[in-house]
């Protein structure tokens, strides 16, 4: 005689799993909050004269923005409200806090109603960055235009690098014309790489093998390490389409040189 079966009891399993998952899509948003608050921190850092300080805070604004977009993206828990979030907390840490950095570190020996122009301009280019990507595909192999993380990282890097303030004229139109060329970056539609789906790979011992190096660097040799990589991915964009440009242009050189060896 078979013993009878029971139906299993619901237990604390579908209440745990139930918790478990609102709290998978909570976390990104917590990630989001910390990248705020750093952002938030700048602002009130620049204000009271703590550059480095501001500088600092933006850079782990942006560390949090790149953790809380991958786990999103491992998790499979990207919502519309993260996203809107995720946004509206990019342009106070990598729109705001930077144009604030820069207007009060760097250009206080240029006309104050140029400076104002260029830090707004900085700022409006990166709110219209982000608008444009909240429309665009989601898994794109590439960026159009400077991503804002990226513009306001190299605002953070100029100032980690030099942390006492311009009062010279040379060195201040230097960071109004640096400020200019972010903003207009930003939207521009020059392409610039994307490293969403970034793996290891075959060789996943020298990716671990830099990756341990750079992080070296980063501890060690802060200021040249971040001014340097922040410079080569601002000049990456414009220099692939310079490339591809001249390219594109050596074939159809070939091309001519041919037809017009063949009617010869």
């Amino acid at each position: 005689m078979k013993e009878p079966q029971f139906p299993k009891t619901s237990g604390e399993t579908p209440f745990r799993n139930k918790h478990l998952g609102r709290g998978v899509f909570v976390l990104p948003s917590l990630f989001t909050v910390g990248n705020l608050f750093c952002g938030y921190f700048a602002v009130l850092a620049t204000m009271h004269g703590n550059f480095g300080l501001a500088a600092r805070a933006i850079g782990i604004a942006i560390i949090l923005d790149i953790v809380d977009g991958r786990i999103a993206r491992l998790t499979n828990s990207s919502t519309g409200f993260g996203l809107q979030l995720d946004s509206l907390a990019d342009v106070i840490s990598f729109g705001v806090a930077p144009s604030v950095l820069a207007l009060v570190w760097g250009l206080s020996a240029v006309d104050y109603r140029l400076a104002w122009i260029a830090a707004f301009t900085f700022t409006i280019c990166g709110a219209m960055r982000l608008a444009r990507f909240n429309i665009q595909a989601g898994n794109l192999k590439h960026f159009v235009g400077l991503p804002i993380p990226a513009g306001g990282g190299a605002v953070a890097a100029i100032v980690h690098f030099f942390p006492h303030p311009i009062k010279n004229p040379l060195g201040a139109n230097l960071m109004l014309a640096a400020v200019f060329l972010l903003a207009f970056l930003m939207i521009s539609t020059i392409r610039y790489s994307s490293f969403k789906h970034l793996t290891l790979g075959r060789k996943s011992h020298l990716t671990i093998l830099v990756m341990a190096l750079f992080v070296a660097l980063v501890v060690f040799l802060s200021r040249p390490t971040l001014l340097v990589l922040a410079a080569a991915y601002v000049v990456s964009g414009p220099l692939t389409r310079i490339y591809g440009i001249l390219r594109r242009k050596k074939p159809n050189e070939e091309m001519t040189l041919a037809d017009s060896v063949q009617h010869h």
